[in-house]
C-alpha cells in the first residue's frame, strides 16, 4: 500500500509517483460557536445549535508533503521513464491547483473528501522533490455509493455492511401506508436532506410522512412525480427516522437517494 490520495481521477502515487511523508489524513474540523455574554452574571448563552438543532462545523483545512525521486515520470504504459522534475511539477500545477475535486484516501476508500486544492510549495533538492499540496474540504466525508447505488462485491463489509439497496430503492407503493422505520446508522452522523425519485400512476401523486423525533419534525408532503427534495426533511439524530408513503389511487414506486456522511 502508497497511502496514496486520490483527486479526481489522478492518484498520487499511479499518475505522479509522490510518495506521503506521513499518512494522508484530513484535519479535524473547528465547530461553529455562537455565545452571547451574560452582563452582570454567570457564563455565556450558547447559541451554536440553536437554528438546527446540531452542531455545524468549518471546513477542514491543512496539508499534505508529498516526495518524488527527481526525474521520473509514470507514463500510461505503466513504465517509470526519465522526464524532468519540472514536467512533473506543471502536470500537477495544471490539474490540481486552485480546483474544486473530490479526494479519496487509499485508506479509506469508502468515502471521499470534497473542496478546494492548492499547490503550496515545489522544493527540489538533488535528489529528491517535495511537494506541498493545501486543501479546504467541507468538513464530513461522504460515502462513494449512494442509498440506491448497487453494491460492490470486493470493499463490502460482510460482519457490519448494509446493502442500503434493498432498503431504499424502489420501494413499492399502493393505497396501503407502508412505513420505513431507519436506523440511525443507515444514514450516518451527517445532517442530510435525501431526494426522492417517484414514479406513479396516481393523479395527484404520492405521499410521504416524515418523522424525525429528535429533531422534532412531523410533516406530510405530497410527492409529484419526478425528483424532489424538500428541506424540510432531514436525516440526523441517534433516534433514526421513520417515512410513511402512500397513494390515494393507483400505485408506483419511489427511491430514497441519498449519501451516508461521517466526521
Amino acid at each position: 500500500m502508497y497511502h496514496s490520495v486520490t483527486f479526481g481521477e489522478k492518484n498520487t502515487w499511479d499518475d505522479w509517483h509522490l510518495v506521503p511523508t506521513s499518512l494522508p489524513v484530513f484535519n479535524p474540523p473547528a465547530q461553529k460557536v455562537k455565545t452571547i455574554d451574560i452582563p452582570g452574571g454567570d457564563g455565556v448563552i450558547d447559541l451554536s445549535q440553536a437554528l438546527t438543532g446540531y452542531p455545524v462545523f468549518q471546513n477542514r483545512t491543512g496539508s499534505f508533503e508529498f516526495i518524488v525521486p527527481n526525474g521520473f515520470e509514470p507514463w500510461e504504459s505503466g513504465r517509470i521513464e526519465q522526464a524532468p522534475w519540472h514536467s512533473v511539477y506543471s502536470e500537477i500545477m495544471d490539474y490540481l491547483h486552485g480546483q474544486s475535486l473530490r479526494a479519496i484516501l487509499e485508506d479509506d476508500p469508502e468515502y471521499f473528501y470534497e473542496g478546494r486544492f492548492t499547490v503550496n510549495s515545489w522544493k527540489s533538492p538533488k535528489d529528491w522533490s517535495r511537494i506541498t499540496i493545501d486543501y479546504s474540504v467541507s468538513p464530513y466525508k461522504w460515502s462513494v455509493l449512494s442509498s440506491i447505488d448497487d453494491w460492490l462485491w470486493d470493499p463490502f463489509n460482510f460482519q457490519n455492511g448494509v446493502i442500503r439497496a434493498a432498503i431504499f430503492k424502489n420501494i413499492s407503493v399502493t393505497t396501503s401506508t407502508i412505513a420505513r422505520r431507519l436506523d440511525a446508522k443507515l444514514f450516518g452522523r451527517a445532517p442530510v436532506c435525501p431526494k426522492f425519485l417517484v414514479s406513479t400512476t396516481a393523479r395527484r401523486g404520492m405521499h410521504v410522512r416524515f418523522v424525525n423525533p429528535q429533531l422534532g419534525i412531523d410533516e406530510t408532503k405530497l410527492l409529484p412525480e419526478g425528483t424532489i427534495q424538500i428541506p424540510e426533511f432531514v436525516f440526523f439524530g441517534d433516534q433514526g427516522a421513520t417515512i410513511y408513503f402512500w397513494c390515494d389511487s393507483g400505485s408506483g414506486t419511489v427511491s430514497v437517494d441519498f449519501r451516508q456522511g461521517r466526521l
